[in-house]
């Protein structure tokens, strides 16, 4: 045989593209098909055996799960999509990835180079459209440098602070013909706590009398949820989670003191108001978790710890006393390392904490047939211990997180960015990533219906996921703030809905419809015990906006400050003018 002969042909850049994500340690693929990437497409049937590709119904769904499967690994998602069109649907499973800090990878077929600023047809510049919402965002237009540029786009996803990183692969790249090596992950230990960290935590610690704990943050691993559950219960601390990060920490333990995001105990708001020494651990404490800024002082009035894997988020708006630049893994096992405080100050402040969030997670005696509190709480019992939650965004989210207490072997993912139609896809993802665990995924009426067409997926690829949708006939959320700004108003927040215990019957899942308390826990285990993909319709009092007001006591409390502001000495005050700003404009 010649030498010419035995000379390998190469690969094709669909072929190293498909090659570059096996090298990756890559397990899942979540895509919409599209013509820009038939090359990538063909290149991932020859490693069908090592790479399953979910085929989804939309984009953004297919990225919700490519999310969900990062957020429960803490590897990079990784999801495909076609150009144009299906990148712009494909942004908001980003933003989520961006917000959320999870490590995520977009591959976005793009159009021939030669085309470049022709408007060809579904031409985007990715740079411009993804940059705000994106850690990085690559084009490959040389096969040669696949390799490279896929290894970094996975460095770039997990490093510091994680998030999703958008890669497009012009079209004619991926047929042209390349004998470049593969790439695998790089060997990277992660930052630990610097030398003199953990000291100066602990003689912080030692001084302080109110101290609160914040868990939050992703790519969390099993040893180090235990770690620093194990630091947190050794020195009695009170200990809350970040928003809809309730799967950090044990909601059963007497150490649980509720989660600080959009709902809050109005009690824990105000005992972290109060709070000497915060250890925000693994949080950005961001928009929600502060309260709309509200929570601490900037300057630094209340001393802060701030551990988080990016220097650059750390005192970007809070000013800390000390910041930790850490993973949080690794600063869990020095911080268990570290030990206890001797002579703790605060076990009665943890007790008042405590004792707060058991009053506040007591069901009230609601109007109606159904009890939703009641019904959840009795549903948590029946779960099994490594059930995977998933949310969707909306006032029927602040049931569970303020009803249920999540165990500690459970996983809880929801969008921190507020996207609705996440929890159904995301449910489907989790399922597809961990197929021996029960998943139940809770939804709005009108959540569902944005991607409620993704249940699709789940028989597609036989897994079986339950979706719990909330069903009140509206935009619950908005109705809320709807009432209490323009009272008896209703304007474009009501909702028609299918029967969607039918909806998933059409596909020959299982549906229930639950109108009364006793009826959540018999229809999910019935849906559990199905095998099949199904859908438990909770038909909600509507009247019962929030768990803490119904319409008419936000339209009564909307009323009383209408009649306070014409009041004549209301008025009056409302007509001196403003002190002029004696400082600088600011800019």
């Amino acid at each position: 045989m010649t030498e010419a002969r035995r000379a390998t042909p190469g690969r094709t850049g669909g072929k190293l593209l498909a090659d570059a994500l096996v090298a990756q340690g890559v397990t899942h693929a979540f895509c919409v098909p599209g013509e820009s990437y038939l090359d990538l497409l063909d290149g991932l049937y020859s490693v069908r055996n090592r790479l399953q590709l979910v085929t989804c119904r939309f984009e953004a769904g297919a990225v919700h799960m490519a999310e969900a499967h990062g957020k429960l690994t803490g590897k990079p998602g990784v999801a495909i999509v076609t150009r144009g069109p299906g990148a712009c649907h494909a942004a908001i499973g980003v933003h989520v990835a961006f917000q959320d800090s999870t490590p995520l990878v977009l591959l976005v077929g793009q159009i021939p180079v030669e085309e470049t600023d022709r408007e060809s047809f579904q031409e985007v510049d990715y740079r411009r459209m993804f940059g705000p919402i994106a850690k990085w965002v690559t084009q490959i237009d040389d096969e040669k440098r696949i390799p490279e540029l896929m290894a970094h786009a996975f460095d770039v996803a997990t490093s510091g602070r994680p998030g999703p990183v958008v890669v497009a692969i012009s079209e004619e790249m991926q047929k042209r013909l390349s004998t470049v090596p593969d790439i695998g992950p790089a060997e990277v230990l992660p930052p630990h706590p610097a030398p003199d960290a953990l000291p100066r935590l602990m003689d912080m610690l030692a001084r302080a009398k109110r101290p609160l704990a914040i868990l939050g943050g992703s790519r969390w691993t099993a040893q180090g949820k235990a770690d620093i559950r194990d630091w947190l219960l050794a020195n009695d601390l009170p200990v809350s989670v970040a928003f809809r990060r309730m799967g950090l920490f044990d909601g059963t333990s007497p150490n649980y003191v509720g989660d600080l995001g959009v709902g809050a105990d109005a009690g824990l708001v105000a005992k972290a108001k109060e709070s000497d020494l915060v250890l925000a651990i693994g949080t950005r404490i961001g928009e929600p978790v502060s309260q709309g800024y509200t929570l601490f002082d900037m300057a630094g009035a209340t001393p802060i710890v701030h551990v988080y894997p990016d220097q650059a988020e750390i005192g970007r708006v809070y000013r800390p006393a000390l910041g930790i630049v850490s993973e949080v893994n690794a600063f869990a096992a020095a911080a268990k390392a570290a030990g206890a405080v001797k002579k703790p100050a605060w076990s009665a402040w943890t007790k008042e904490l405590r004792a707060l969030r058991v009053a506040q997670a007591v069901p009230p005696d609601y109007e109606g047939p159904l009890n939703l509190a009641t019904a959840l709480q009795a549903l948590e019992k029946e779960l099994p211990e490594d059930t995977i939650f998933t949310t969707d965004a909306g006032n029927f989210a602040t049931w569970p997180n303020r009803f249920m207490h999540f165990g500690e072997k459970q996983d809880f993912l929801g969008p921190t960015n507020g996207a609705m139609g996440y929890a159904v896809p995301a449910a489907i993802g989790a399922k597809i990533t961990h197929p021996e665990r029960a998943v139940i995924g809770f939804v709005g009426d009108g959540g569902f219906l944005m991607t409620g067409q993704e249940i699709a997926t789940a028989f597609h690829h036989s897994v079986n996921p339950v979706i719990l949708v909330f069903n009140n006939q509206m935009y619950g959320t908005i109705r809320m703030y709807q009432e209490r700004t323009y009272p008896h108003r209703v304007s474009g927040t009501a909702l028609t809905n299918p029967d969607f215990a039918k909806f998933i019957e059409a596909f020959g899942g299982h549906g229930e419809i639950v109108e009364r308390t006793e009826e959540l826990v018999p229809a999910v285990k019935r849906a559990l015990a199905s095998g099949k993909p199904a859908v438990v319709e909770v038909r909600t009092n509507p009247e019962q906006v929030t768990n803490r007001a119904t319409i008419a006591e936000l339209r009564a409390q909307a009323a009383k400050a209408a009649a306070s502001a014409t009041r004549p000495e209301t008025a009056k005050a409302a007509r001196t003018p403003a002190p002029r700003r004696t400082g600088p404009r600011p800019r």
